[in-house]
């Protein structure tokens, strides 16, 4: 009798664990950093500086990083990754303890570091992403994205509230000190694990390495750009995240001004929706849907997340929106890792990195530009709050439903694994 294949064997259980460690230390890194430049300068200029910086790196880099984790040892990656921003991390922590009243001197440590933490954690992230069909059982592969990113979830829950407390007992320095430790950690679990992978032979002249890099980037977004199914799902991403950002960036004033309640409810919303959002991952994982419903399972659950958005603006009871964030949150969660589950299979494994870096690339490009156009069109419309989230939640359905409609899309959706080559793939 065969025994069943096991999601925790040794190379996921060491990976898994190391991610939830240093989680929790971003959490701790978050809460300090944000706390602390509150604390030094009261701005909220340069915590949302900070904030860019963090996110700017994977937005600019993705489709590089994306193919540094296709051509070299993604294991490597992995572990350098993490050790190296364990040394920034404790060189703040040590700065902002020994140089207490040194607020520019911190500041300007503090912008150093959040930014080649972003520049790294965009090299980690694509290769984390291409890891995981490689170290866990094909038919395993949606129930370790659920894992991973409940894990996430749970580290969020938990990292914010044990680095409150912390903070207040032991200030900045503790909180980076306890992240800089758990990306050491992670880095040892790391460097036990096994990861199956074809590197591609370099030559050793740097022009030709440079020449076949580049080549490799073209091809991953060739390959992105000719599988229509592939191209119909980034570029629906991509707008899609640009219309949901202005209603997730002015939930403050839909809690207030438009539900009248107060502002501590704005963490029960994000709670409810995080709460759904495990929910959703822990369905992905368990549910064996058959081939011929996939494609109609999905689409139903896409259309039905956007549904809930301008919804928003008809739930005029705090209860009745923590119910529906909380539903909200459920599809986004199912829908997202079973996006994930089928890109992990569809392509193929030498080129996995570039994808995911591409696709990083475009959800979070627009982003930015959504969260500066979102404020200045606020008040340019005196802060019409109905308005803004009838038109961005009645756009958001419009183009689910367009890609919905996506005879490809539809295609990749019902993706089967099979052995394909990459030369076949395109």
């Amino acid at each position: 009798m065969e025994s069943k294949p096991k999601l925790f064997n040794k190379n996921f259980f060491l990976l898994w664990q190391g991610q939830f460690v240093s989680q929790l230390g971003d959490q701790a890194f978050m809460i300090a950093m944000m706390f602390w430049i509150k604390h030094q300068t009261g701005s909220a200029s340069l915590m949302g500086l900070l904030m860019t910086a963090a996110m700017l790196p994977a937005v600019l880099l993705g489709p590089i990083t994306g193919t540094f984790a296709d051509h070299y040892s993604r294991k490597k990656i992995i572990v350098y990754s993490d050790i190296v921003r364990s040394i920034p991390v404790l060189l703040l922590a040590g700065i902002v303890f020994f140089f207490p009243g040194s607020t520019e001197l911190g500041i300007t440590t503090l912008f150093a570091v959040t930014l080649l933490l972003g520049i790294v954690g965009a090299l980690f992230n694509p290769a984390i992403m291409a890891s995981i069909p490689d170290i866990v059982p094909e038919e395993k592969v949606a129930a370790a994205n659920s894992l991973s990113q409940a894990t996430r979830q749970i580290s969020l829950f938990f990292g914010q509230a044990l680095g409150g407390f912390l903070f207040v007992l032991f200030g900045a320095p503790a909180l980076f000190l306890i992240d800089g430790i758990s990306f050491l950690f992670s880095g040892f679990s790391e460097t036990f694990i096994k990861i199956p992978q074809k590197i591609p032979e370099k030559s050793t002249d740097w022009r030709e390495k440079f020449k076949q890099f580049k080549a490799d980037m073209m091809f991953g977004l060739k390959f992105s750009w000719e599988h229509t199914g592939l191209r119909a799902l980034f570029f629906a991403a991509a707008f899609i995240n640009f219309f949901v950002m202005p209603i997730i960036l002015l939930l403050p004033f839909y809690v207030e001004d438009f539900l009248g309640t107060t502002p501590d409810w704005y963490g029960y919303i994000l709670a409810a929706f995080g709460f759904g959002s495990l929910v959703g991952y822990g369905i992905a994982g368990a549910l064996k849907i058959p081939a011929n419903l996939k494609s109609g399972v999905f689409i139903v659950s896409l259309i039905l997340m956007a549904a809930c958005l301008p919804a928003l603006i008809l739930m005029y009871k705090p209860l009745h929106a923590l119910l529906l964030m909380g539903v909200f949150g459920m599809f986004n969660g199912f829908f997202n890792i079973n996006i994930f589950t089928i890109l992990q299979l569809a392509v193929p494994g030498d080129i996995r990195g570039r994808i995911f870096g591409l696709l990083f690339t475009l959800t979070g490009g627009l982003a930015p530009i959504s969260m500066g156009l979102t404020g200045f069109i606020f008040d340019l419309l005196n802060q019409d709050l109905v308005l803004i989230y009838s038109v961005c939640g009645s756009i958001t359905i419009i183009l689910c439903t367009v890609t919905a409609f996506n005879k490809e899309f539809r295609k990749f959706l019902r993706y089967e694994k099979k052995e394909e080559p990459v030369t076949e793939a395109i």
